[in-house]
């Protein structure tokens, strides 16, 4: 839907949180495409089972945010604070979360398929039945975050801090990628899992 102005998209989230409270009986569910959030206060606004496609929420405080099964592919959430954010079944496919401090965030579920977590924070999250194909893990912080059931396919490692990662027995690993997308170094089956057990296990 186009969005003429900022008063406009104020009472699309309105009609938006009362189609949460009222379960779809009355309100409207938010549908938007390319828009840039960072000018809007969006404390106290729902927005799971929303539909925000190619949105920017670049280094908004959004910590505690609900974005629980919404479609939110090719967003940015660059430099932004997620820290507790809620993720549950949403599309993140495309997405861009570099820099952004996602500690014990859920994305429990999601699809992360060719997301971008470059240099991300993502300590103690739960990514539990993610796929996490061509997902960009370079330089990210995994530390003691939760991957079983998680489907690994030439997911990108260069440089990722994974002391503590949980649930490896768990997770579905095909294949990992720890040099580049220019020059990948592609891992496959069990040495991938070898690989991420030796980094998970290395002291600080």
């Amino acid at each position: 839907m186009e969005i003429s102005s900022q008063e406009e998209l104020i009472r699309q989230l309105d009609s938006h949180r009362v189609w949460i409270e009222t379960i779809g009986e009355k309100g409207e569910k938010l549908g938007v495409d390319e828009i840039d959030f960072r000018s809007i206060d969006l404390v106290g606004y729902p927005l799971d089972q929303a539909y925000l496609t190619a949105c920017t929420f670049d280094g908004m405080d959004l910590k505690k945010i609900d974005m629980s099964s919404s479609l939110l592919c090719s967003s940015t959430f660059k430099n932004t604070n997620l820290i507790n954010a809620d993720f549950y079944k949403a599309d993140l496919s495309y997405s861009d979360f570099t820099n952004a401090d996602a500690q014990g965030a859920r994305f429990a579920k999601a699809d992360c398929s060719e997301a971008v977590f470059l240099n991300a924070n993502l300590t103690n999250s739960k990514l539990v039945a993610c796929s996490l194909y061509l997902t960009d893990f370079r330089n990210v912080t995994l530390n003691n975050a939760d991957v079983s059931s998680s489907s690994f396919k030439d997911t990108l490692l260069k440089g990722a801090k994974l002391i503590g990662l949980r649930g490896l027995e768990e997770a579905f690993i095909k294949s990992i990628n720890i040099g580049t997308p220019e020059s990948p170094n592609i891992l496959v089956g069990e040495e991938a899992r070898q690989w991420l057990q030796n980094n998970s296990s290395n002291i600080e």
